[in-house]
């Protein structure tokens, strides 16, 4: 075994510690990912629960591994050895901190009694976090409706669902699951159809509930064991912020400013909602959750005069996912090809080769799995099959990535037609999977995304920018029936109402972030009771009104427990990198420039996590990043600091 090799070193290197560790590391990578993907990917309960229990097993022996004092003080002596840390390459070097504070944190260093209780917390978490994304990917409650109450959805809406006979009269089985509680609740007409898909989505997986509040527990007492004050101390020491103060400052400043905007926002929605009741001749009742996005989506249609539906005609996805990745070659100086013949894990999954364009030189492999199907992950998301790394022949093990995502399969009336948000969800998950491919990093833990967590999102951020371009727009579009292109007014219609809804986005994104904090940047979590406090904070933050209704939507929010646990912030912290490298580089040079995209492969893409992301950001910019763009995007009268 690697790891009794490793203890047994008389004289610890790096070569005969550090890189055994890490070779190991590499060579399982693939097997752990590919385990891992069956829990979100298989059709087979069987197989989806055996993945899971693989998971957590593979997890728990992971911890075994790094609470072996023996291994531990080989790699403390490398780390401690003045006179080859310093000859060793930046990456090296890198990774000899990061096994050295792996271990620490698993426990060593503390007592045999301390040490025994963190290994315990360390496997309770893991079952807790599998669990708690089991439920998510098991849920398999519904809603049934009447077509005359789910009037002004779509007919593909209706194609895509089962039909019953309840006592005498016709129902429509809406799945409760994310991709139907947007549509339902953007689209449909009455409130009380609106409030109840609500009430459905924000109730399910209610097991949830009990595993978040003891997961920030037993998080509080792990971090507390190790010798931090809380667990967001614990998790942000190695992270761009470094702080709790630091993520705090630039949440609360946020906050601060967007708040009366979005109170103002409101005022407007319900003004529309009124009008709409006193013209009905109903009663008004208030200004509901469930109200936002319906009266945000008709605003839209009455101050910009466009059909959100309309818009989706131009998009039918087979046309736009194969010109957008055309787009993606032409940024990034790749040939994509479609690998036809592959093995892949379900009929609807599509696999692709990348190439460098003019020459014969692989790049890596990624798969599109872009359907809804039952006992599938509903939302969208990259991940990891294999990543990349140099052998010790000094080859390169290519990498290997999939898009997951919950998009409604054609019918034979109507293709699958893509919305604008759609859009900026498959550039955004395809900036991830580029990342994954286009990273050349010597060592796997290193490789594309697994760079700091706030800033591993700037690069997907980044890409959804191209979706607002009217050259590209232009390009993608092909209506579903006439293949036409999207009118050039829409298009400029659709790019100034751009930041309409940003206001409600970004102060739920805020939201999410302060609770993050609330749970996890305390030292009495056995007080927190996190649903009072998820409910508190919405109305008091993003100002949603629940009304009568007792919701628990904190057991759906899967980041909580998947590794983003005090570390939501780093979709808004990410942002505005992203913003800057966009509309300092790209948008000031020109989209087809080919340099700028190849300066982004090579200093922002290719060298992953193996040095600082600042130091990334700098090379790429040619100066330290700043907000001015972010700030642009929302209101030049916003001010705010990192």
């Amino acid at each position: 075994m690697i790891f009794d090799c490793v203890a047994a070193q008389t004289k610890p290197t790096f070569e005969n510690v550090i890189v055994p560790i890490a070779m190991q590391e590499n060579e399982a990578c693939a097997d752990i990912c590919l385990v891992s993907l069956l829990q979100f990917v298989s059709e087979d309960k069987a197989i989806r629960k055996a993945s899971a229990n693989a998971n957590k097993q593979i997890d728990q022996h992971r911890t075994e591994l790094y609470t072996r004092e023996d291994t531990y003080m080989a790699v403390q002596a490398v780390y401690n050895n003045m006179a080859e840390m310093p000859e060793l390459e930046d990456e090296d070097k890198r990774l000899v901190r990061l096994y050295e504070r792996r271990f620490r944190n698993h426990g060593l260093g503390l007592d045999n009694e301390k040490r025994k209780r963190l290994a315990t917390i360390l496997n309770r978490l893991t079952e807790l976090e599998v669990r708690f994304m089991c439920n998510i990917n098991e849920n398999d409650s519904k809603v049934m409706f009447t077509r005359e109450e789910l009037k002004g959805l779509s007919s593909a809406f209706f194609e895509t669902c089962e039909s019953i006979v309840d006592d005498g009269v016709e129902k429509v089985v809406v799945a409760a699951n994310q991709s139907n509680y947007f549509s339902v609740l953007g689209q449909v007409k009455r409130p009380e159809t609106r409030k109840r898909m609500y009430a459905a989505y924000k109730t399910v997986c209610p097991d949830n509930v009990l595993m978040l509040q003891e997961a920030i527990r037993l998080r509080l007492e792990k971090a507390q064991l190790l010798g931090y004050k809380t667990h967001a101390d614990f998790v942000l020491g190695d992270q761009m912020a470094k702080t709790p103060d630091n993520v705090l400052a630039m949440l609360e400043n946020l906050e601060s400013k967007m708040k009366p905007m979005l109170q103002y926002r409101f005022e407007e929605l319900e003004i529309i909602k009124k009008a709409e009741m006193k013209y009905a001749n109903k009663p008004y009742d208030g200004f509901y959750s469930w109200d936002i996005s319906y009266y945000s989506n008709l605003n839209h249609q009455l101050e910009y005069e466009y059909d959100i539906d309309k818009v989706k005609e131009y998009f039918p996805i087979k046309h736009t996912i194969e010109t957008l990745l055309g787009v993606i070659q032409k940024m990034l100086g790749v040939r994509i090809i479609k690998a036809d013949g592959v093995s892949v894990w379900h009929s609807d999954v599509e696999a692709y080769e990348v190439w460098e364009k003019g020459e014969p030189k692989f790049v890596g492999h990624f798969y599109l799995d872009l359907y809804a199907r039952k006992g599938k992950y509903g939302s969208a998301t990259m991940m990891s099959i294999r990543a990349g790394y140099q052998k010790l022949d000094k080859s390169r093990e290519y990498p290997a990535a999939v898009l997951l995502a919950g998009f409604a399969k054609s019918t034979p009336s109507t293709p699958t037609l893509l919305d604008h948000d759609d859009l900026e969800t498959f550039m955004h998950e395809m900036g991830h999977v580029f990342h994954e491919l286009c990273s050349l990093t010597k060592w796997s833990r290193f490789h594309g995304t697994r760079v700091e967590h706030d800033f591993s999102e700037a690069p997907s951020q980044m890409l959804e920018n191209w979706c607002w371009e009217p050259s590209v727009l232009a390009c993608i579009s092909s209506h579903y029936e006439t293949g036409c292109k999207i009118p050039s007014e829409l298009v400029q219609t659709m790019v100034t109402a751009r930041n309409d809804n940003a206001l409600v986005d970004r102060m739920s994104n805020i939201f999410y972030s302060l609770y993050d904090m609330a749970i996890h940047n305390t030292t009495n979590a056995a007080d927190i009771d996190v649903v009072e406090l998820y409910n508190a904070m919405r109305r008091d933050i993003s100002l949603y009104n629940d009304g009568d209704l007792y919701t628990f939507g904190v057991a759906t929010v899967d980041h909580y427990m998947d590794g983003y646990d005090a570390k939501y912030y780093s979709y808004l912290w990410s942002e505005i990198y992203s913003a800057d490298m966009f509309g300092s580089r790209f948008l000031k040079e020109g989209l087809d420039k080919k340099q700028t995209g190849m300066d982004y492969r090579k200093e922002i893409l290719q060298p992953g996590a193996s040095r600082d992301p600042m130091l990334s950001l700098e090379l790429f910019l040619g100066r330290k990043p700043n907000s001015d763009a972010f700030l642009r995007l929302l209101s030049p009268d916003l001010q705010v600091g990192i």
